[in-house]
């Protein structure tokens, strides 16, 4: 089937091309589905750029995957063709170890992700920037009618990433709560949040998403390039969940917590972190952090994004336009998430 594929990517050299891929023919609890759409994340830019050492060309990326089922192998039971599934960061785990036990297979040191990660057979695996994915019926998720695929693709991985710590740390009436960036992630969390009833404000460097994120929930708007803000916030928030990449001063955004307060790493910043040990002891604030959640824990955020209508805020583009949109991705040029059309590759 046809795919899109980076093969021996750099920053310098970085244009997708075509190419045709096999896929297994169903066998087993084995579930093909017809890929409608996939979501571009930035952890595809890293693998595919070979940013994060590891990456076996050719690349097929995408682990936000929507689409619909076309055939089952002999053995499944929770699903049958024309059914809306979707397909996250993970397509297989041991089952046996005690995060799998626990349904945090996302924990699991057998976990077999979406792309460019071994699979049981030897094989790598390729990811949703094609025509087809088999995917064991275990790691296939429902996607309720109320959510239309194209909204829901982003879910699969942006929408777990949120409500996963979101969850863990009880956000909820009460809670005070910050999104640190105002992107692909975080506009997704300010829904979230809202949603489960917090009080919800955005950190971001600059007031220019100020009024999208006002209309998705949030309370509150601060720019982070006004020392102001730090001073004013100073002590307000039970829990702060940073979204970006960049190196920020952690011990500025620390000081922002409650007693009890936790703030959770959820961005990837490039240099290791720093942090005086005062921040934390002062007021017994905490420093941690989350990336996706389980299967179960998945299908409860695509239940909870349908019930209370969240979705996230896409720009379709076409197998041809995946190149420029990850250099529009870098330039922060996008709101604020690609989504591909599969039916252009």
């Amino acid at each position: 089937m046809n795919a899109v594929a980076a093969r021996g990517m750099t920053a310098s050299d970085s244009d997708f091309e075509k190419l045709t891929i096999d896929r297994r023919e169903p066998a087993g609890r084995d579930v093909v589905i017809d890929v409608k759409f996939a979501g571009i994340c930035h952890s595809d830019i890293h693998t595919a750029r070979n940013e994060w050492p590891g990456t076996v060309y050719p690349c097929v990326p995408g682990h936000e995957i929507a689409g619909i089922v076309s055939a089952v192998g002999p053995e499944v039971t929770k699903y049958r063709v024309g059914d809306r599934v979707g397909v996250g960061c993970l397509v297989n785990s041991c089952g046996k170890c005690e995060p799998c036990v626990a349904g945090e297979e996302q924990f699991c040191k057998n976990a077999v992700w979406t792309y460019n990660s071994r699979d049981v057979d030897g094989t790598i695996t390729y990811g949703g920037y094609s025509q087809q994915v088999v995917v064991n019926e275990g790691f296939v998720l429902r996607i309720p009618d109320a959510l239309e695929l194209d909204v829901a693709a982003p879910l699969l991985c942006a929408g777990v990433t949120l409500y996963s710590p979101l969850r863990h740390w009880n956000a909820g009436p009460g809670k005070r709560v910050a999104i640190v960036g105002m992107g692909g992630l975080g506009h997704v969390g300010v829904q979230i949040a809202a949603a489960l009833g917090a009080e919800v404000s955005v950190l971001s460097q600059t007031l220019s998403k100020q009024e999208d994120g006002l209309k998705l929930g949030a309370s509150a708007y601060y720019a982070t390039s006004d020392p102001a803000t730090f001073s004013a916030l100073r002590g307000k928030f039970d829990l702060i969940l940073n979204t970006v990449s960049a190196d920020l001063n952690i011990d500025r955004y620390m000081s922002l917590l409650r007693l009890d307060g936790s703030l959770v790493m959820l961005g990837l910043p490039t240099k290791p972190l720093s942090i005086r040990a005062g921040v934390l002891t002062s007021q017994r604030r905490s420093l941690s952090g989350s990336s996706i959640g389980g299967i179960r824990e998945t299908q409860e955020m695509l239940d909870f994004c349908a019930e209370h209508k969240i979705a996230p805020l896409i720009e379709l583009i076409t197998g041809d336009d995946i190149t420029g949109a990850y250099d529009r991705v870098l330039r922060s040029d996008v709101r604020y998430r690609f989504v591909i059309d599969a039916g252009t590759i």
